[in-house]
């Protein structure tokens, strides 16, 4: 979706300032919410792609006057109530009020914690051949979904070239409306940074994205 969250490209930001021996968390409570996100991936409630589909679909003035795991707590809210794992009440009274709808996986135990650390893994056999193979000169279309897409809008309809086939993998625009895994080829796709910023960029400048097949056309 062409949303605020797709900010690459865009003016007016300021540049990106890294914070030194920067922490994994700046305070206790983000920790607790990343583990709530994960715990509830893990039991069943959503996959990741609705996760991140969530978290895009805030209002514009709260996704850029929220914190990075500010944007995870409220997205995890708007999703579990729209999923019936929890009322609305339940979040303002900070404890259950309704009863709780079931999980799809159930429950799990201290034991299980590090298998669901572990990432998991999204490579699927393929549906048909790939269409591209490294060297083709594809463009990336001009598309303007109105759900999940994981194609950079800076990118769309201009041209690159198919550096690597990365395989056949869960295509997240289907993941995240949960309409299947639909797999699709990926590609990594390498433009000059004169074809998306124009003739005033650096020449020197090469910008790589990772782009599901659908997202692309021969030229």
């Amino acid at each position: 979706m062409n949303g605020v969250h797709d900010m690459g490209g865009m003016d007016g930001f300021g540049t990106v300032e890294p914070e030194p021996n920067e922490p994994m968390f700046h305070a206790e409570w983000e920790g607790r919410v990343l583990a709530m996100v994960r715990a509830m991936g893990a039991a069943g409630a959503f996959n990741i792609d609705t996760s991140r589909f969530y978290r895009e679909t805030l209002p514009p003035d709260i996704y850029l006057s929220s914190s990075y795991y500010q944007k995870w707590l409220l997205g995890l809210e708007d999703m579990l109530i729209d999923k019936g794992y929890v009322a609305a009440q339940d979040i303002a009274a900070g404890h259950a009020v309704e009863s709780a709808k079931p999980l799809k996986h159930g429950k799990f135990k201290l034991d299980d914690v590090e298998r669901i650390m572990v990432r998991g893994k999204f490579g699927r056999t393929a549906p048909a051949p790939a269409k591209f193979k490294p060297g083709d000169r594809v463009r990336a279309k001009n598309m303007h979904p109105a759900t999940h897409t994981r194609l950079p809008r800076y990118t769309r309809g201009h041209v690159g070239v198919v550096e690597r086939n990365l395989g056949c993998n869960v295509f997240p625009d289907s993941a995240a409306m949960e309409a299947g895994e639909n797999p699709q080829w990926l590609y990594t796709v390498v433009f000059d940074g004169a074809e998306l910023w124009g003739s005033d960029a650096d020449p020197t400048v090469k910008i790589s994205i990772d782009a599901f097949e659908p997202y692309l056309e021969a030229v």
